[in-house]
């Protein structure tokens, strides 16, 4: 038993199935109406697929859910004509937290198949700051080492660094440093 009544079979199903939808105005869509809500649902899908690609990509460097500007079709429903998904492009905390925020914000900004201009140039904003990163990680590893662990002697800025073991003193039975200007 169908409980609303309409059935595949029923005359008033097979009616209500072939009905174009109602205008805004209450009567039923012209042709050109019709062709433009068709236009107007593909843009909505397309928008909705684009902001959806950004807040995978980010993750959870989206500071909100994806929020759409809208169009009232001739059928008076509002379909998104226009979307945005806000991302946090701070720096990390370090160089190397850094460059792997700038690679999820370039990654977040690329994931839509058909990029916006905006999206590049938040890409482009990505690839400067990951490159910032990049050389100043590349500057930490050339910084002379601060680790006094190796036995010998270093050589760390104008100071001769030299690692000694005196096991007739008590006060340096476990090794000292000794530096030298």
């Amino acid at each position: 038993m169908n409980i609303s009544g309409l059935s595949p079979s029923s005359s008033a199903y097979a009616a209500a199935a072939t009905k174009r939808p109602a205008s805004a105005q209450g009567g039923q869509l012209t042709t050109a109406e019709d062709a433009e809500v068709r236009k107007l649902k593909a843009r909505d899908r397309e928008v909705h697929q684009h902001e959806q690609a950004h807040l995978a990509a980010a993750g959870g460097l989206a500071t909100s859910g994806a929020s759409y500007s809208y169009e009232k079709g001739p059928d008076g429903v509002n379909y998104a004509e226009g979307g945005e998904v806000s991302i946090d492009t701070s720096a990390g905390n370090t160089p190397q937290e850094t460059l792997q925020r700038a690679e999820r914000v370039r990654a977040a900004a690329m994931a839509p198949a058909d990029p916006s201009a905006q999206d590049q140039a938040v890409a482009a904003q990505a690839g400067q700051m990951a490159q910032q990163a990049s050389g100043e990680i590349a500057r930490q590893r050339m910084a002379p080492t601060k680790s006094f662990s190796d036995v010998g002697s270093q050589v760390a800025g104008n100071a001769k660094v030299e690692r000694y073991y005196n096991s007739s003193s008590a006060a340096n039975a476990g090794g000292g440093l000794s530096i030298y200007a």
